[in-house]
């Protein structure tokens, strides 16, 4: 069975990443007869020069969709969408758009204890974040999730009390924006071929198993 390894970049607070990370899921279970994928997820920030206290939600939001006829348009598309990938987008629930430098910063500290431990977080950041309007920039909210992974929350503490891998996440972010990502979810497929944007199910599946199919035939060129 051939293994691919998937590098999703991507930010806490961006809807279509949620979406991506549901139809990658599924893509997964489709092919898991056949074909193993090992997930790694990037950090990535749509809005670094957010406070560390973050900004009213609606506000950001608004400037920058370009006011809220156009915020009401795509939050109507996106609950759609996410109804039909199981995802409940609850909108009028978020209050905070927050930094999510410390997200990421756990995502990568999630890595250490386990691909599956940093998937389990990345799923609860996004529920957190569009499905109950908890701000994903406060410790506190960080901490529980870090606790229902799995995770040491004193650890955790610690680290998110200092400047821990700050600079690393930072300078990864600046490495896929040098790579050409100019927008997420972005999968880099073993580190060769990227496939943009929120793709169908189907579409995550069949790169999935061209590469996989690649890597038999080079294997036996």
């Amino acid at each position: 069975m051939e293994t691919v390894t998937v590098d999703v970049v991507s930010d806490v607070v961006c809807p279509w990443c949620y979406l991506g990370k549901a139809r990658l899921d599924r893509a997964i279970a489709d092919i898991a007869d056949d074909i193993a994928v090992s997930v790694n997820w990037r950090p990535y920030q749509l809005n670094p020069d957010i406070p560390p206290e973050g900004v009213d939600h609606k506000a950001h939001l608004a400037a920058k969709l370009g006011g809220q006829t156009a915020v009401d348009r795509a939050h109507e598309m996106l609950e759609g969408l996410g109804r039909a990938d199981g995802i409940a987008f609850d909108f009028e629930a978020v209050k905070i758009s927050p930094n999510t430098l410390d997200a990421h910063r756990l995502m990568r500290w999630a890595l250490t204890h386990g691909p599956d431990t940093q998937n389990t977080v990345a799923t609860l950041l996004f529920k957190a974040n569009f499905e109950e309007g908890r701000n994903v920039g406060d410790p506190e909210v960080l901490l529980d999730i870090a606790a229902d992974a799995g995770m040491e929350r004193p650890v955790i503490a610690a680290l998110l009390a200092s400047d821990a891998d700050k600079d690393t996440v930072s300078a990864e972010i600046e490495t896929a924006r040098g790579m050409g990502v100019t927008g997420v979810p972005c999968f880099i497929l073993d580190g060769q071929y990227a496939v943009m944007g929120a793709q169908s199910t189907e579409v995550l599946a069949n790169a999935l198993r061209d590469i996989a199919r690649m890597k038999t035939e080079a294997a036996s060129a």
